[in-house]
């Protein structure tokens, strides 16, 4: 007797806890960055975003290049046709968390020795600089997880999926990663757009969701940077010191950026650049709570 719809949603989340981990994070971080109506229509059209793109390149070979799933796991966890329901969901806390950092890096800072606040405005969220950062820390970050994916035979994924022809790097085909980049640049798209960036006028309502939490600006790097440290750490354990020490190599730069964006001087914000923010997020919850510092 084939599996009921529930029971294999039950077994996606205990085969694949981690997962549903990273994504109750993202729906957190995310509600209370920009609150839940968009928090949750990005997961869900992202999700189909994603699986058309995964559907597409297991028979056509785009944008992914050529690769297939192995469906030993078919009546243990949910799939959707050909693609695990799990596989085209990471996806979604993984632009989300490339895109917030992205932000994080770009924005002017408010802060104290106990918050860290990002003051963006639309005019930043919609930039060239965002989009690009963006993308390059989605692909980055496939870079460290793909390698160790493929070899979830090793490891508590199991092997799920494979390439018709070895790549280059580490088993992993180039053409990946550019896949990787356009899906990426398509993602944070369909956030900006969801995020009101393009249509949503002056007298837009708040969502709700959308809150004060200390060092609410750290939100999306703390999420990017656990992705990448849990895979890391799978890496060593597997015992691919080599692919290991390459991960670590990469992330350094974004560290250094990072931690240089935080704690300059140069970087914090003015009382225009909060002014800028409150003129285009009227509702936002940093407006009163700065001018009360």
């Amino acid at each position: 007797m084939e599996p009921s719809f529930l029971t294999l949603l039950l077994g996606t989340v205990l085969l694949r806890p981690y997962v549903f981990v990273f994504l109750a994070v993202y729906l957190t971080f995310s509600t209370w960055q920009f609150g839940l109506k968009r928090t949750l229509s990005f997961m869900v059209l992202g999700y189909w975003l994603v699986f058309l793109a995964e559907y597409s390149s297991t028979r056509n070979g785009f944008p992914f290049g050529w690769y297939y799933y192995i469906d030993t796991t078919r009546q243990q966890e949910l799939w959707v046709s050909n693609v695990p329901f799990m596989d085209s969901l990471s996806f979604i806390f993984l632009a989300y968390a490339s895109y917030a950092t992205a932000l994080c890096l770009c924005a002017p800072l408010w802060r104290t020795r106990y918050d860290v606040q990002i003051i963006d405005t639309k005019a930043l969220r919609r930039s060239p600089a965002v989009l690009v950062l963006a993308v390059m820390l989605f692909v980055l970050i496939d870079v460290v997880i793909d390698p160790v994916a493929l070899r979830g035979s090793r490891w508590f994924l199991g092997q799920i999926y494979g390439y018709y022809e070895e790549g280059i790097y580490f088993g992993v085909p180039l053409a990946n990663f550019g896949g990787w980049a356009i899906v990426g640049a398509a993602l944070v798209t369909l956030h900006r757009l969801l995020d009101g960036v393009w249509w949503a006028g002056p007298q837009q309502r708040a969502d709700w969701g959308v809150r004060w939490i200390p060092y609410r600006g750290l939100c999306g790097p703390l999420l990017y940077l656990g992705t990448y440290a849990f895979n890391v750490g799978i890496t060593f354990m597997i015992g691919e010191y080599l692919l290991g020490y390459v991960d670590v190599l990469l992330v350094v730069p974004l560290v250094i950026l990072a931690w240089t964006q935080v704690t300059r001087v140069a970087n914090r914000a003015t009382q225009a650049d909060v002014e800028a923010h409150c003129r285009d997020f009227p509702h936002s919850p940093l407006g009163p709570l700065i001018s009360q510092k």
